[in-house]
């Protein structure tokens, strides 16, 4: 049953009960039925009843598809870019394929990150318990150990995964601008260690019947504040999730539930914790965070809850496209002006790249990424990135060798 065809049902519908509308009681009697008739109607289970099973490949090969020498998407045997519309008129049928190899991708990305990156996977918790959920970052083997720079990579919000930045460029454009692998390649070349978070990966879904015994991370000597302030961040992830995964389950052949990561139960709490178990840590007497969009949030949000170590220990923070807010988030003045020194968002805008942009908000500069794209900024401010690192760096040490600066000035004072 096409799309069209359940319109054209609709459409006659609703022009009967308009001509009915306008008669006597009768009339008016009928209408009420057809009212009735149409909440009655539900039109996901009418698309569902010819819609093919939700039944997909689990390999590239599988879809007939492959990266090519220039990192781009081809099928194997036409050599054309991914076809989105696969089947016509079977929307939700073509999303649910979209997202199938959205998976398969992500899965690739992590194989380039441990073969071609030569990173290493971490599980989260660190003291995680063989039944427990689980969740994992990447990291080069020097990132604790690297006495000079750390460079830590955090992406936004959605489907994405660690080393990705976004899904819709890997499959539509190439891997060199969706994900993650060029900066941790340069980074690497230049004597960085490196850290790539996984804020998205909050959470693992189970059968419903399968989670009766579930491992619940609540802690009865943990402090109610905290409880609650972790609750309402993971009720937002949650809204947030579900909005992305709209189309997610539309057959319903199985109920799950989701049972969250302790301690990473959304991207604000992962970064919290992997700064305090990994990042702090280090030997690195330089750090450099690069976030993109949601990500620029959840760095936002370490430093109101770090604030003292994260001035002491990072040197530069690189934002592309950032969705920050310092006002809804309520960062305090001093974290403002360590973010004008210290920070800049590279965001979406029309200008050349590097151009200085307007800002309505007391926090960092922000000049453009070279694009309008929002998706694209990571990759387009990619060499204004590393030449922003270098100097910050430069300057640090200039200013440890010479007279205090303003900067140094105050972090001894607030140390006071």
């Amino acid at each position: 049953m096409s799309f069209s065809f359940i319109a054209l049902i609709l459409l006659t519908i609703w022009i009967n009960m308009a001509q009915l509308q306008q008669g006597g009681p009768d009339e008016k009697e009928k209408t009420t039925a057809l009212k009735d008739l149409l909440s009655r109607i539900d039109l996901d289970e009418l698309m569902k009843k010819d819609e093919p099973p939700l039944e997909f490949p689990d390999t590239l090969e599988g879809f007939e598809y492959a990266f090519n020498e220039k990192g781009q998407l081809r099928h194997i045997k036409t050599g054309e870019p991914f076809v989105f519309n696969y089947r016509e008129d079977l929307h939700r049928w073509n999303q649910k394929r979209y997202e199938a190899l959205g998976e398969i991708i992500t899965k690739y990305v992590y194989e380039l990150l441990e073969k071609e990156c030569h990173l290493k996977k971490v599980t989260l918790p660190v003291d995680a318990t063989e039944s427990e959920p689980k969740s994992f970052i990447f990291m080069s083997e020097d990132a604790l150990t690297n006495p000079d720079k750390l460079m830590v990579l955090i992406h936004g919000s959605g489907v994405v995964r660690a080393g990705q930045w976004a899904r819709r460029l890997i499959i539509n454009e190439d891997l060199d601008s969706g994900t993650q692998i060029p900066y941790i390649k340069r980074a690497i070349e230049e004597g960085y260690g490196v850290i790539v978070l996984n804020p998205n990966e909050n959470y693992i879904e189970v059968e419903k019947t399968k989670a009766q015994v579930q491992l619940s991370s609540d802690s009865s000597d943990e402090p109610a504040e905290k409880r609650e302030r972790k609750d309402k961040i993971q009720k937002e992830t949650k809204k947030r999730r579900d909005f992305y995964e709209k189309y997610r389950n539309p057959q319903k052949e199985k109920e799950t539930v989701q049972l969250y990561i302790r301690d990473n139960g959304s991207p604000e709490e992962h970064a919290i914790y992997v700064w305090d178990h990994f990042i702090a840590e280090s030997a690195a007497e330089n750090v450099f965070f690069v976030a993109h969009s949601y990500g620029g949030l959840a760095f936002v949000e370490l430093m109101i809850q770090r604030e003292a170590d994260v001035k002491n220990k990072v040197t530069a923070v690189a934002l592309t496209d950032s969705v920050h807010n310092v006002w809804h988030q309520e960062a305090g003045k001093t974290i403002r002006e360590w973010m004008r020194e210290n920070c800049c968002n590279w965001v979406s805008s029309s200008e050349p790249l590097d151009t200085s942009v307007e800002s309505m908000l007391p926090d960092c500069p922000r000049v453009s990424a070279g694009t309008e794209r929002h998706e694209l900024t990571s990759w387009k401010s990619f060499p204004s990135i590393f030449k922003f690192f270098s100097e910050a760096s430069e300057a640090k040490n200039s200013s440890v060798k010479l007279a205090p600066t303003r900067r140094s000035n105050r972090i001894k004072y607030e140390e006071l």
